[in-house]
């Protein structure tokens, strides 16, 4: 479902966060309760010699003033029809991989209660696969303003049309959560050197562990997806080239036309405690089938101290490209220009950020953000797109304010 924001459905947002309604508005005989969640924000870089974007973006911002960075607005509506089963909805509107705001399905599942620990859910699903992946598109729970594109630009597959089965139970103080799911993901991926949005699938399975303790949680999550996208047409134009001139092999080995294994693995440190707010995470891919995708790692850490509403932040991030599985034969060579594409392909990217940032809860159940981003993108420009000669190599800095809100 793809449909442009509505400023109405915006407006009509912002005024029940200023009401104050910080909880799910009960409908009916209460068996229906809707609630819903936004950002409204503005970014600008410094530079228009390259673009800076979230994970799977196209616009993020290249010297102008950009509102599609960081906004987004989401409704969730969940129907009880008993102690055990209910059914959930969430919509979203946001800028990804196209030009204007589009609403999507995020989540649409059936819920059922097995047990007080143990419940099984069937639909779209979020996937497990970083520390925050349930409420990553809610700024208000969020510390940040954004989650770092180091590491959140390895993994871009959020949900799975399929079943998960979660359980909890405590161990003494310490409160045990396991997930567990499989299906497809379906979706589209931004491609920025010819601008298009190929359409994937990736039938995917995984598991997350997680323990809270206090004010302190610990992540792990790992999943395996196989990725087929057969309209990339870049990486297409390529293969088929490779192809004519007798490299049929090493053309097989690159596309991603054919259904390559990929995994991520990932793990997640949250604590809260005295006022002091850290979080982290690391994360890897590995690709298991040879691919153009290059084997990461990434990771960050925030930390930050709350002075009564007001809370101080600063994070480091860092993506760590380690080239792709691909071999290439040693008869490219004899084709100068060929041999230098597949190679500058197959190379590994790298990227650093620097971020400091103030969050301040104003008013209940919204929060005012003000961030600063340096980019230091190392080789291929990092996850930076659009990126001029006298771009290279340049670090770019980004300047957000905006406002969180939940209702």
């Amino acid at each position: 479902m793809k449909l442009k924001l509505s400023a109405a459905f915006v407006l009509g947002a912002l005024c029940l966060m200023q009401t104050g309604a910080a909880n799910a508005i009960a409908i009916g005989d209460g068996k229906l309760n809707v609630s819903g969640f936004g950002t409204l924000a503005a970014a600008k870089s410094n530079t228009e010699d390259a673009r800076y974007t979230r994970a799977n973006q196209r616009e993020g911002t290249a010297g102008t003033t950009t509102i599609g960075l960081d906004s987004n607005l989401g409704l969730q509506a969940t129907y009880t029809f008993s102690d055990k089963l209910s059914a959930t909805t969430q919509i979203l509107s946001r800028k990804s991989t196209g030009d204007s705001f589009t609403t999507e399905l995020a989540w649409a599942f059936v819920k059922y209660k097995v047990s007080d620990e143990v419940a099984l859910r069937a639909g779209r699903v979020a996937v497990p696969g970083f520390l925050i992946s349930d409420y990553q598109n809610v700024g208000y729970a969020n510390t940040m303003m954004r989650p770092p594109v180091e590491m959140y630009g390895q993994m871009i597959i959020d949900s799975v049309d399929g079943v998960d089965v979660n359980w909890q139970r405590a161990f003494g103080d310490t409160n045990v959560t396991a997930q567990a799911f499989v299906g497809i993901s379906r979706g589209k991926s931004y491609v920025s050197s010819d601008r298009s949005e190929p359409r994937y699938q990736a039938p995917a399975a995984g598991f997350a562990v997680s323990a809270e303790h206090g004010p302190v949680t610990l992540r792990f999550a790992h999943m395996q997806g196989k990725l087929k996208a057969t309209d990339v047409k870049p990486i297409n134009s390529l293969t088929n080239t490779l192809t004519t001139v007798g490299f049929g092999q090493l053309a097989s080995d690159i596309t991603i036309a054919e259904t390559k294994r990929v995994a991520f693995t990932s793990v997640g440190l949250l604590a809260d405690w005295n006022n002091i707010v850290v979080q982290s995470e690391f994360g890897m891919r590995r690709a298991k089938d040879p691919v153009y995708l290059a084997d990461s790692n990434a990771w960050y850490l925030m930390a930050g101290y709350r002075f009564g509403k007001v809370l101080p932040y600063y994070a480091h991030a860092k993506y760590d490209g380690k080239g792709s599985n691909v071999s290439v034969p040693a008869a490219l060579a004899r084709i100068p220009t060929l041999n230098a594409g597949v190679k500058n392909l197959l190379a590994p990217g790298s990227q650093s950020s620097d971020l400091i940032g103030v969050r301040w809860d104003f008013a209940q159940s919204a929060a005012l953000k003000v961030q600063v981003d340096r980019i230091k993108p190392g080789a291929k420009n990092g996850f930076l797109s659009d990126v001029t000669p006298a771009g290279v190599g340049k670090k770019v800095t980004v300047i957000a304010a905006g406002v969180d809100f939940v209702f």
